[in-house]
């Protein structure tokens, strides 16, 4: 488990303090379906690392294959994997873990068979009441193979009087609460369903031959050279079968005033995707050229740290007049799960990385623009690094405001305590990060930002005002109890 941040900490952790979620692709209909989802995964591979993995049909029955690792580990190259799943109709899944252990048997689509056949499912998002729904469940018999919080919808689909509704998908979707982007495998179609608040982003393409696609985000239509046609709106189903795509809406249309989670904007989605009315990186560029507003500073050059804080710092430059110029270079082939037993591999870790180019720095005022600190250690060793490169101010700039709040709908964020900006005044932030100043965009400036009115966000990250009631505390783990209870047993002996 991580620990709390100290002023002892050595500032050279290698993970990524704000995890990916999870990215989903789907097509129905076309000859080379399963090789297009392939190409959607990698386009999404930025969205989970944990885990890969793509179900099939033939139009009467599901295969799927799923690993652990990127999608390229998992589908090796010139293995037969995917001639052996080729198929007209496919969904696949990328997986960072937000709710259960990074597992196999938690990695998705989840295949299943029930009274009315099979159906794999993928989920991007979590289920803040999955555990209840879980222990009300197994007190009637259930089992459960897996700890992830989507195996208890397959659990609500195989439920006879679900199944005898008139819209039996429908009717379970109304027993979930939180957030979730949903993609469903039946033999013979796809159904696609976004939660009523819609949290995350589920988009809806269409290839050149006429097949319907859905996608996280609009990067993996263009990846697998389609048309992007709109969003899956919040509170709606669409099925994709050999009629085309029909659409129902499982909750009232306009009822519930939209949530949309401005972290997809701010850090989770790639800078070429149309999310929530806009393109990533134009919006990116408005949170840097309102940062500027708001904290403008004396300095030679902006530099971003790479990758999500690129488009921040070039709206940046393009606002205060300071040059922009790329001080710290990304290594693209070191994973987030390295990790090195002794400081001095953890600090070559980090120089591999994230390099500094040091006649970029050296001597020089610097503005490093960054889209978020979470725990702020692994920033501390960046900041360390341009230090000990030569740069003579350090002035840190931050495009989304001081995160002081746990996420419950997908992200996983550290617990309260473990939050840099958590009880911390500005010049404490300052301090522990060793910088000459500290500056976050305010919540009115970001929201202001964007094209959506302010009330159609969710800011629980920043504020604690959380659009979906949260009744019982969570965390990646609430589901693992009897793994929780074997090691507590191992403690007390």
């Amino acid at each position: 488990m991580p620990k709390p941040i100290s002023q002892q900490d050595d500032g050279y952790e290698v993970f990524s303090e704000k995890k990916e979620e999870c990215g989903l692709f789907g097509i129905f209909g076309d000859p080379q379906a399963v090789e297009k989802t392939h190409i959607g995964l990698y386009a999404l591979q930025h969205r989970g690392q944990e885990s890969a993995g793509i179900a099939s049909s033939n139009g009467e029955s599901i295969q799927c294959y799923k690993g652990m690792g990127t999608v390229m580990r998992v589908f090796r190259s010139g293995s037969d994997t995917l001639d052996k799943l080729a198929n007209p109709i496919a969904i696949g899944h990328v997986r960072y873990s937000t709710s259960g252990s990074s597992n196999v048997e938690n990695s998705q689509p989840l295949l299943a068979e029930y009274s009315r056949g099979q159906v794999a499912v993928a989920h991007n998002g979590n289920l803040i009441n999955a555990g209840l729904l879980r222990d009300e469940y197994e007190a009637y018999g259930s089992i459960f193979k897996s700890t992830s919080d989507t195996e208890i919808i397959i659990h609500l689909l195989a439920k006879p009087t679900h199944q005898n509704k008139p819209d039996p998908l429908g009717h379970v979707l109304n027993h979930l609460q939180g957030a979730y982007s949903l993609i469903f495998l039946f033999a013979d179609h796809i159904e696609a369903a976004r939660d009523p608040y819609g949290v995350h982003p589920l988009c809806i393409g269409q290839t050149q031959d006429g097949c319907f696609l859905v996608a996280s985000e609009t990067c993996a239509i263009d990846a697998v050279g389609a048309k992007f046609l709109r969003e899956i709106e919040p509170g709606e189903i669409v099925r994709l079968d050999k009629n085309g795509l029909h659409s129902r809406f499982f909750v009232r249309k306009g009822e519930i005033t939209p949530a949309h989670c401005t972290f997809e904007h701010v850090y989770f989605s790639k800078q070429n995707s149309h999310i929530f009315g806009e393109n990533v990186h134009e919006f990116r560029k408005k949170l840097g050229r309102q940062l500027a507003k708001e904290y403008p500073a004396a300095a030679d050059v902006v530099i971003p740290i790479p990758d999500s804080g690129t488009s921040a710092a070039i709206g940046y430059a393009e606002q205060s007049g300071i040059p922009f110029d790329m001080g710290m270079v990304r290594s693209h082939y070191i994973g987030r799960t390295f990790i090195a037993p002794d400081q001095k591999l953890r600090e070559m870790e980090v120089n591999l990385k994230l390099a500094i180019v040091k006649e970029v720095v050296a001597g020089k005022r610097i503005v490093v623009v960054d889209d978020s600190i979470v725990r702020g250690t692994t920033t501390r060793g960046k900041i360390r690094a341009l230090r000990e490169a030569g740069a003579k101010e350090i002035h840190m700039r931050v495009s989304c405001p001081p995160i002081r709040f746990p996420c419950y709908y997908g992200v996983d964020f550290p617990t309260k305590e473990e939050l840099l900006a958590n009880n911390r005044k500005l010049d404490e932030i300052r301090e522990f990060l060793g910088v000459d100043s500290v500056g976050y965009l305010s919540l009115k400036g970001m929201l202001s930002s964007a094209v959506l009115s302010e009330d159609h966000y969710c800011t629980a990250c920043w504020t604690g005002r959380y659009p979906i009631p949260i009744s019982v505390v969570l965390n990646k783990f609430s589901m693992e109890r009897y793994q929780l209870y074997m090691f507590e047993e191992r403690l007390q002996s």
